[in-house]
């Protein structure tokens, strides 16, 4: 396992470490490692407090959880300019790319609407996965990426006036509550349904500023701008987002919700994402510490193949297949069964990160 090996083609160390640890906490969670340990623990615990953190609030706060998906959403952004400039670079016209991007947000919608329909067992008509949400952020933002800089900017905070317009007009009383918000008013029109957890589809609408912030990032990333000024950039950024973000929320002005990705929130969690960038751009590619993220990395390389398949496989099947040996040989020794499903998560963890190492040392990228 020589990490060196991964950034002999010139790839940004710490985007690829970002998005593999990002996806590496995904598929944990699909292996049930956060539920199984939650149930494992006393809740007067600060372990239990710690695993906490790896669920979604359940309304009105920020939970470290809350920021996987932003992170995903601005990896994504931060990694369009490279891909761009590499497809062109290689002789790609602008019309042959724009075919390839829409396709591929094609490919984003129908396989998010498909994993409810194997949620469900059932065919169904839902827009809550993040990988549907995407496919109208990658799409938006590639239009923008090639605009001046005021341009994305202004967008990107039009997309966040425009959601406080829509939750403060559809309910001027109580525009954040739970179901009975603007988002909700538009699931039902959409899908004749209200997710019981409080997720709506329009989040695409504000989620959409993670992306484009994530493609300005890449954009100052490729320039010819010092180290220093481009971190500096990423700190400054970041802690004016916080600022805002947190400020929205503690003046009591629009609440900080994840589930229906409320202008606070996406300030909040995409200040985080900032903070983020800046601390593994600093540490990897200009410190060059990277031996340690090489078991991340490797999940980063196949990260749709391998939420599909942790999504699809990891705990609606594989969890299962491990269990039977797993449980078959360690309870007759009299091990309690918490920890022999925490045993057996972490076993399916495993699976998935070998999975990934295997198909990374036969170089089988999947790519849409």
């Amino acid at each position: 396992m020589n990490p060196q090996t991964i950034s002999t083609n010139q790839r940004l160390v710490s985007l690829d470490a970002y998005r593999g640890l990002t996806m590496f906490l995904l598929i944990a969670e699909a292996a049930f490692v956060y539920d199984y340990l939650l149930k494992l623990l006393p809740e007067d615990t600060w372990l239990y407090g710690l695993t906490l953190q790896f669920t979604h609030h359940p309304w009105n706060g920020l939970r470290f959880w809350d920021l996987i998906q932003p992170f995903f959403m601005f990896i994504v952004g931060v990694a369009m300019p490279f891909s761009l400039n590499k497809r062109l670079a290689i002789g790609g016209e602008k019309a042959k790319v724009t075919k390839h991007i829409l396709k591929r947000c094609l490919l984003l919608f129908l396989f998010g609407t498909g994993l409810h329909c194997v949620y469900k067992q059932q065919l169904v008509f839902e827009l809550w996965n993040v990988l549907t949400q995407l496919s109208f952020t990658i799409l938006l933002t590639y239009f923008l990426i090639q605009q001046p800089l005021k341009i994305q900017v202004g967008v990107s905070m039009a997309l966040l006036g425009l959601t406080e317009i829509l939750y403060r007009f559809h309910n001027p009383d109580a525009p954040f509550v739970m179901g009975e918000n603007f988002g909700s008013y538009t699931d039902m029109l959409l899908m004749g349904k209200i997710n019981s957890g409080g997720w709506v589809a329009i989040n695409c609408i504000p989620t959409a500023a993670h992306t484009i912030w994530g493609a300005i990032c890449g954009n100052l990333l490729l320039s010819k701008r010092s180290d220093r000024d481009k971190i500096k950039a990423f700190l400054i950024s970041g802690l004016v987002f916080l600022i805002i973000g947190y400020g929205l929320d503690l003046s009591g002005i629009t609440p900080i919700i994840k589930r229906i990705s409320t202008s606070a929130f996406v300030f909040a969690s995409g200040g985080w994402a900032l903070l983020a960038l800046a601390l593994f751009y600093w540490l990897m590619d200009v410190k060059k510490v990277q031996s340690w993220a090489f078991a991340f990395i490797i999940v980063g390389m196949n990260s749709i193949f391998i939420y599909l398949f942790a999504e699809v496989l990891g705990h609606r099947w594989l969890f299962g297949f491990i269990k039977i040996f797993s449980f078959g040989f360690l309870e007759p020794l009299g091990i309690a069964v918490p920890i022999l499903n925490v045993f057996n998560a972490l076993l399916t963890l495993g699976a998935m990160w070998y999975l990934c190492y295997f198909l990374y040392k036969k170089k089988i990228f999947f790519k849409i």
